[in-house]
Parts: C-alpha cells; sequence; structure tokens
C-alpha cells in the first residue's frame, strides 16, 4: 500500500493469488518435486511450466495474467523472513526466463500501533515510542490549517455548490486530504491507485461529458502523467483542475519528493492556466475561481504543511485569470512572489525598513497567464527588481518575467532567485530555503546587495555636485 489502502482490480488479482492456499501449496510441491529433475530432457522446465499453468486454471479458475506474458510468477513470499527469502531469490538465479516474485510485507512492521492503523501511522509527526502516543501541541494553540486540508474542506464546499464538480486522486486521498469530500460524497470522489497517468486521463474523460474534475496530485508525481496532461486535457481544452500538492520544497522526504520543476513544465504547456497561491485564503479563492467558468486546463499548485491563517474559512472571492495583487508599494525596488514565497517577504518587512530600503511587493499569483499590464508598470517604474519562488529558476517564474522583458525591450536589472539547476537533498524547509538562496534570509541579502550600490552612487554624486 501506498498512504491508504490499495484499490482496483490489479489489488484484488493479487489478493486472489496471495490467498489461494490450495493452489500456492501444490504449486511448490509440483515445483519441488518435478522441477530439478532433468529426465524429460531440455523442455523439462516447459513441460512442468505448462502442468502448472493446468493446476492454475483449475483452482483459481482464472488464467496467471503474469504467465500470459510470459512470466514465470513465484509467490507470494513473506518479505519480512528475511533468510527465506535470500534462498528464495538464490533459487530463482537458477532458474532461466523474465521472472516475477510476489514479495508481501506489512506496512508498519514491527511496531503494533503502525500494524494495525497504517494510513495514521504514514507519517504520524512526534510521537511516544514506548506507548505510541502521538505528540500534539498545546490544546488551547489555535494551528492554522495545513494547506492539503484546506484544499479538502474547500472542495467539498464548492462540491456542494455545484453538482459537477468530482475528485480524483492516484492512492492518496488521506495525504491530499480528498477523503474528506469521499466521506461525504463517495460517488462523486475517486481512488484510482497509483496511476498517475490513469488519473489524468480519467479526468478528461469526466471533463469531455461535461464534468468538472478537481484532480490531485502531489507536484513530483504529476511528472509521471506530463504526456496525459499534454495530449488527452491540454489538447482539448478541457476543464481539468489541477489541484498540485506539495509544490516547492518538502524537506526530509528529499529530491524524490521536492516538486520543483511544475511551474516550469505546466507553464510550456498550450491552454494551460498555472497559478500558485500565497495563503490559504487564495487557495481557496483560487479554486472558487477555477470552477466558475469553462477555462479550460487549470493548474493550481501549493505547498505541504501549514500556512499562516487560522479564520481561513472566508466568504469566497473571485480572483480574475492573470491577476496580480499588490501587497506593498515602494519605490527603491521591487520584489515579484509566486506562491508561499510571498510570506518570506512579508516576515523580513521589517528588517528591510530597517536598511532604509522602500520596497514594493507584488504577489504575481499566475505564472500563466502573467499579469502583463502590472509588469509594465514595474519595469516603468523600477531599475531594480527580484522575483522569487519555490520551485526551479530553469524555466520558472523568474524565466517567464525575463521573457517579458525580452519580448518588450525593458533593461531593468533583475535577479532570479529559487531552486538552483540541482537536485536538493533533504533536510527541514527552512535549512533548504537558506541553502538555496531563496528564504528571508536570502531574500533580504540579495534586495541589500542590489540597492546599496545604487544608493551610495546617488550620494557620491549629490555629494560631487554639491
Amino acid at each position: 500500500m501506498a498512504i491508504d489502502a490499495n484499490v482496483g482490480a490489479f489489488k484484488e488479482y493479487l489478493v486472489d493469488i496471495s490467498t489461494s492456499k490450495a493452489y500456492n501449496r501444490l504449486k511448490d510441491d509440483v515445483w519441488n518435486v518435478l522441477g530439478k529433475l532433468n529426465r524429460f530432457g531440455p523442455n523439462t522446465q516447459a513441460l512442468i511450466q505448462k502442468i502448472d499453468n493446468g493446476i492454475k486454471s483449475i483452482l483459481m479458475k482464472q488464467s496467471n495474467f503474469f504467465e500470459a506474458m510470459n512470466f514465470r510468477y513465484f509467490g507470494p513470499v513473506d518479505g519480512h523472513d528475511v533468510v527465506y527469502l535470500t534462498k528464495v531469490m538464490e533459487d530463482l538465479k537458477t532458474i532461466p526466463g523474465p521472472k516475477i516474485l510476489h514479495i508481501k510485507t506489512k506496512k508498519g512492521k514491527g511496531f503494533k500501533q503502525a500494524e494495525l492503523d497504517q494510513t495514521k501511522w504514514h507519517a504520524p509527526g512526534l510521537f511516544d515510542k514506548n506507548t505510541g502516543e502521538l505528540i500534539k501541541g498545546s490544546k488551547d494553540t489555535v494551528e492554522p490549517p495545513k494547506f492539503q486540508d484546506v484544499f479538502g474542506h474547500t472542495l467539498l464546499e464548492l462540491a456542494k455548490q455545484n453538482d459537477k464538480i468530482v475528485g480524483i486522486t492516484p492512492a492518496m486521498p488521506t495525504g491530499c486530504s480528498l477523503n474528506i469530500m469521499m466521506e461525504a460524497m463517495p460517488d462523486r470522489t475517486f481512488d484510482v491507485g497509483i496511476a498517475e497517468q490513469h488519473a489524468v486521463t480519467f479526468s478528461a474523460g469526466m471533463a469531455a461529458q461535461g464534468l468538472l474534475p478537481f484532480c490531485n496530485i502531489y507536484s513530483t508525481f504529476m511528472q509521471r502523467a506530463y504526456d496525459q496532461v499534454i495530449h488527452d486535457v491540454a489538447l482539448q481544452k478541457l476543464p481539468v483542475i489541477f489541484c498540485l500538492d506539495r509544490g516547492g520544497i518538502v524537506g526530509a522526504d528529499g529530491p524524490t519528493h521536492h516538486g520543483a520543476y511544475d511551474l516550469s513544465y505546466m507553464r510550456n504547456i498550450p491552454n494551460m492556466i498555472v497559478a500558485a497561491p500565497m495563503d490559504e485564503i487564495e487557495l481557496r479563492n483560487l479554486m472558487y475561481s477555477a470552477q466558475l467558468t469553462n477555462q479550460g486546463p487549470y493548474s493550481i499548485r501549493y505547498p505541504r504543511g501549514t500556512g499562516i491563517i487560522t479564520d481561513w474559512k472566508q466568504p469566497f472571492e473571485e480572483i480574475k485569470t492573470g491577476k496580480s495583487r499588490t501587497i506593498r508599494e515602494g519605490k527603491d525596488i521591487a520584489i515579484l512572489t509566486i506562491g508561499n514565497t510571498g510570506l518570506f517577504v512579508k516576515e523580513i518587512h521589517s528588517r528591510l525598513i530597517v536598511q532604509n530600503i522602500d520596497y514594493a511587493h507584488y504577489d504575481m499569483r499566475f505564472v500563466k497567464p502573467l499579469d502583463e499590464e502590472r509588469l509594465h508598470n514595474i519595469f516603468k517604474q523600477f531599475k531594480t527588481v527580484i522575483t522569487v519562488e519555490d520551485g526551479t529558476v530553469v524555466g520558472g517564474f523568474g524565466s517567464a518575467v525575463l521573457e517579458f522583458m525580452s519580448e518588450h525591450g525593458y533593461t531593468t536589472r533583475l535577479k532570479r532567485l529559487g531552486i538552483p539547476d540541482t537536485f536538493v537533498e533533504q533536510g527541514t524547509p527552512e535549512q533548504l530555503h537558506a541553502l538555496c538562496g531563496y528564504g528571508p534570509e536570502g531574500i533580504l541579502s540579495t534586495a541589500i546587495s542590489m540597492i546599496t550600490p545604487s544608493k551610495r552612487a546617488i550620494k557620491i554624486k549629490k555629494a560631487v555636485n554639491h
């Protein structure tokens, strides 16, 4: 299983194989007795396999899926019995041809509480290793929700208002909080198993029939379904709303799970709208806005973990596609952020002021389409601009702004901050933001380094003139 229990026909097929005790017992006997005999000549293995397949058909009342593809099937084997598993794998080396070894393990094995409640203990956070009690914060403290929970509650709220909305996830309803709608509306939510490509094509099929799918896939796993996004959704301009969880740095899960590339790989697909909310309220409003009219493919990415707003369940407000917002007006430098990186700028507000930097801050909201009216005003007003994104700088938000500058002949000094062109290892999000240079300290030091020389030059010029 992944985060949640496995679903689907293939899972049921493996269960049938695993639980067919009569077949497995007889199969082992046949293989052990006949498999080592060579008296039938060079075709011994083929003869035995035909006998074995016949036994399968009688006992299991179905053909073996693997052997229909000419794979020799072995198993299931207890994956926790390492000594026996090693022996089996050594034996299989002597058998020619392609082979499938079916190994069964139990998630949470070795810790009783985890074995009994595997979904809950997939990522429990801090807990007492002796009692298994989860360690939570003070009950008196109201914590901001996780972005995934804001998604889950908001989707259910929208689905109650719009009967065309359906929810789809590839094997992680708990991980992305689609389970909230799944419990209330089981007939309108679909866990398709660990099959991101199918999740996207399934969403496209429903959209083609007039439904409005919210397809929730972790940013890093959406990469598996890139071809389907292009050919099955974007080419037909179908209204599939992709909600990409875990966008940006995710922390301890490391380079396989960082959502570093979605802003880049989504923005180069025709017909695709690419958005990222700065906070929980913005996430709600983008989800609300995406389902108002048929706008075609729509991507909304948001980070792992919690935001900053406790009173997040506010009335919905429409966000016009491609429209940014002003967080702060200023004169010295413009800081353009996408997504949760806007919170980093808010965090260093007082320190920028102490450094005598009169900065402007714009939450751009959309990587595609860009707010071109806003950008024209920015590049006419400012000589120094910083872009900040929780994603790769190669082909991402900053690159989109650079392309805009080039197309319109602006010569503004611009610095792009984001994930560098390398695989980032594991660590806390704060450590990795700092390592990549686009956390609060990185933004502050960049602003100081870009502003100080120009201000010093102005002071020198004034002194000379005086």
